[in-house]
C-alpha cells in the first residue's frame, strides 16, 4: 500500500514542478516587445495551463495590452490581485493619458486595502504630468504625506517636476525643494527649468550657481535650461551676469560655467572673449555639442559666419560630439549670410542620412533654416521642396517661404502662397506681412503692396511696426512715389530710423532726386552718424553735383569721427570651401598668384582689343 500510494505523490510533485517551470518559461516570454500574434498565442497558453491567476504573468500581461484589454485582465480574470498587477494597470493608463481612469483605479486599490508604493505614486504622477489638473496633484501631493513617503527622493523629485514642469506651480516646485532632505541634479535641473519656462531668467541662474556651488556636476538638462535662461535675459543685466559667472568661475573651474560665460560674451558681442574661454573648456567639457552651439552661434549672430563654418568643419573633424538641430541651425544661417550652397546641401543630406529625416521635416526651426539657406542662396526650387515636404506647415513655414520668395523677386508667388495660406485657415502675423511688403517692394508691386498696407490693420489687426512702415516706403521710393514716401515716413507713428532714411536715400538716386537725396543723406549721418554708408551715399550725391570741397570736408568730418568706410565684401565656394574677399584687402594666402594670373589676363585682353 504504501508503494502504491507513493505514486501518485510523485506524479504530483512531477507536475507541481512541471507547472512551476511552465509559468516561470510564460513569464519570462512576456518581458520585452512582443509581436501582436505571440501575444495572443502566449495568452491562450495561460489559459490552457491555469496560470492567469499568477501575479506576476498577469502584471505582465496587463503592460502588454492597451488599457481597454487590460482592465480586462484586472478586473474579470484575476480574482485576488495584489498591488502589482494595479501598479501596471496605472502605468498603462497613464503612458496613454488616461489620467481620469489611472485615479479610478488607483482608488480601488486602496478599496481593497493595499498599500501604494513608491512605483504607484511614479505611475500616477506620470498621469498628471499629462493632465495638468492641479487638483489630481494635490491629492497625490496629500496622500505621499499622509503615508509618510516624505523620505522616498523618487516620489518627491516627482512631485517636483510636475509641480515645476507641468503646473509652472513654482511657488509649490520652491516649497517642496526647499524641504527636500536631499537635493541632486535631477531635483536642481527641474526647479531650474520651471523658472526659465516661465522667463525668470534671474532666478534661474541665481538656482544654478547655488548648484553649481554645492559641487554639483549639471546635466545637458540642466544646461539646456540654463543657456534658454540666458537667451532670455536683458542687454542690460548680461555685463552683471558675466561678473556674476566670472566670480564663481575663479572658486570652481567648472566646464558649465565656461559653457554660460561663452553664450553671454556671445549674445553681448564680445566674440573674442567667447573664444577665449570656450578655449579653456577642457576636453571632456568638448565631448558635449553645448559648447560647440554657443561658440558657432556666437559667431553666427555677430556675423563672423566663415568663423563659425570653420569651427564647425573642427568639430566634425575632431569627431567628439555628434550635431543636433541647435548646430544646424546655426550652421545653416552661416551658409545663408556667405552663399555657401555646397555646405548647406551637405548639412541637409547628412540630417537626412543620419535617420533624421522624420525629425528635419517636423522640426519647424529646422526646416525654416534649410527654406531661408536655400532661398538665400538662390536655390528656390530646393526651398520649395523642403516646403512641400513638410509633415504639418504652420504660419512659422509659410513665412519663411514667403520671404524667400519675396527676396528673389517672385512677387506674385508670394502672394499666391498667402492666399494659400488664409485657405488653410492660418492666421498671418506681423512677420507674414513684412514678407509680403518685401516680396512688393522687389517686384514693383505698387498696387499690392498698397492694399496689403491697408489691410494688415483693417482686416487682420495687426498694427504696423517700425519695419514694416520701412518696406512700405521702400516699395514707394523704388518706384518713383518720393513725395509719397516722404510723407509716410514723417506722419508714422515712430522716429524714423536709419533703415527709412536709407529707403528714402535709395529712391531719391534711383530717380536722379539729387537736391533731396542731399537732404537725406545729411539726416541718415545725423541719425546714424558712426555708419560709413550715410557718408558714402552723401559723398555720391555731392559728386553728382561736382561739390568736391564738400567732399573733402565730409571726409574730413568721418576722418575727426573715427568713421571708417566699411570695405566691401564678397565670398566664393570653390570645393566645399568658402573664400571671403575684403575690396582693398591683400589678406587672402593666395593674393599674389591671383594678383598674378589678373595681370596675365589684362595683357591678353589689351592683345585682343588691339
Amino acid at each position: 500500500m504504501q508503494f502504491i500510494k507513493s505514486k501518485p505523490i510523485a506524479h504530483s510533485c512531477f507536475n507541481f514542478t512541471r507547472s512551476l517551470s511552465d509559468f516561470s518559461t510564460l513569464s519570462n516570454l512576456l518581458q520585452g516587445r512582443i509581436s501582436h500574434n505571440h501575444l495572443l498565442q502566449i495568452h491562450a497558453r495561460v489559459f490552457r495551463i491555469g496560470a492567469h491567476q499568477d501575479k506576476l504573468i498577469a502584471t505582465r500581461l496587463i503592460g502588454q495590452y492597451p488599457s481597454n484589454i487590460s482592465l480586462r485582465v484586472l478586473h474579470g480574470q484575476l480574482k485576488e490581485p495584489n498591488l502589482f498587477p494595479f501598479n501596471a494597470i496605472i502605468r498603462v493608463l497613464s503612458e496613454e493619458g488616461n489620467f481620469a481612469d489611472a485615479f479610478v483605479v488607483f482608488n480601488k486599490l486602496r478599496y481593497q486595502s493595499l498599500l501604494p508604493n513608491q512605483l504607484t505614486f511614479s505611475f500616477l504622477l506620470k498621469a498628471c504630468s499629462r493632465s495638468g489638473n492641479s487638483y489630481y496633484v494635490q491629492q497625490v501631493h496629500s496622500l505621499v504625506l499622509k503615508l509618510r513617503l516624505g523620505d522616498d527622493s523618487s516620489v518627491f523629485k516627482g512631485l517636483l517636476s510636475v509641480y515645476a514642469r507641468s503646473l509652472r506651480d513654482l511657488h509649490s516646485a520652491r516649497k517642496l525643494f526647499d524641504e527636500m532632505p536631499e537635493k541632486d541634479v535631477i531635483s536642481w535641473t527641474c526647479l531650474i527649468f520651471g523658472y526659465a519656462k516661465l522667463g525668470l531668467s534671474e532666478e534661474a541662474l541665481c538656482q544654478f550657481l547655488s548648484m553649481v556651488k554645492k559641487s554639483l556636476i549639471p546635466e545637458n538638462d540642466t544646461m539646456i535650461s540654463v543657456l534658454s535662461a540666458c537667451s532670455k535675459l536683458d542687454m542690460s543685466n548680461i555685463e552683471k551676469w558675466i561678473g556674476n559667472f566670472l566670480y564663481d568661475l575663479g572658486s570652481s573651474g567648472c566646464d558649465s560655467v565656461r559653457i554660460v560665460l561663452v553664450y553671454l560674451y556671445g549674445k553681448w558681442g564680445k566674440v573674442d572673449k567667447s573664444r577665449e574661454i570656450f578655449e579653456q573648456i577642457s576636453g571632456d567639457g568638448k565631448r558635449s555639442v553645448l559648447p560647440w552651439n554657443a561658440m558657432i552661434g556666437a559667431y553666427v549672430q555677430n556675423g563672423c559666419a566663415l568663423e563659425g563654418l570653420s569651427l564647425f568643419q573642427l568639430m566634425m573633424e575632431l569627431n567628439c560630439c555628434c550635431p543636433n538641430h541647435v548646430t544646424m541651425v546655426n550652421v545653416l544661417s552661416a551658409c545663408a549670410q556667405v552663399g555657401n550652397l555646397y555646405l548647406g546641401l551637405w548639412v541637409h543630406e547628412y540630417m537626412k542620412g543620419s535617420r533624421q529625416k522624420g525629425f528635419l521635416l517636423s522640426n519647424a526651426n529646422l526646416a525654416t533654416a534649410l527654406i531661408d539657406m536655400y532661398s538665400k542662396c538662390g536655390s528656390l526650387e530646393k526651398a520649395g521642396d523642403v516646403f512641400d515636404q513638410l509633415v504639418v506647415k504652420d504660419v512659422v513655414s509659410f513665412n519663411a517661404m514667403i520671404m524667400g520668395l519675396a527676396i528673389n523677386g517672385k512677387g506674385m508667388e508670394a502672394l499666391k502662397l498667402f492666399s494659400q495660406m488664409l485657405e488653410l485657415n492660418l492666421r498671418p502675423n506681423a512677420r507674414t506681412f513684412l514678407g509680403l511688403l518685401c516680396a512688393c517692394s522687389h517686384s514693383g508691386l505698387t498696387a499690392e503692396g498698397r492694399q496689403i498696407f491697408k489691410e494688415m490693420s483693417h482686416c487682420f489687426c495687426i498694427a504696423p511696426g517700425l519695419e514694416h512702415y520701412a518696406s512700405y516706403i521702400d516699395l514707394l521710393a523704388r518706384v518713383g512715389y518720393v513725395e509719397e514716401a516722404l510723407q509716410v515716413a514723417t506722419s508714422m507713428p515712430f522716429k524714423p530710423n536709419n533703415f527709412v532714411w536709407g529707403a528714402l536715400l535709395g529712391g531719391c538716386m534711383l530717380h536722379n532726386r539729387l537736391e533731396l537725396a542731399q537732404i537725406i543723406s545729411s539726416i541718415l549721418v545725423e541719425v546714424d552718424p558712426n555708419n560709413s554708408a550715410g557718408y558714402v551715399m552723401l559723398s555720391n550725391t555731392y559728386a553728382s553735383d561736382q561739390r568736391w570741397s564738400a567732399i573733402s570736408r565730409l571726409r574730413l568730418s568721418m576722418k575727426e569721427k573715427g568713421v571708417a568706410k566699411m570695405p566691401g565684401c564678397s565670398w566664393i565656394n570653390i570645393a566645399g570651401v568658402a573664400h571671403e574677399f575684403l575690396a582693398g584687402s591683400s589678406s587672402h594666402p593666395q593674393n599674389e598668384s591671383m594678383h598674378g594670373i589678373l595681370q596675365v589676363l589684362l595683357k591678353e585682353m589689351k592683345l585682343a582689343s588691339i
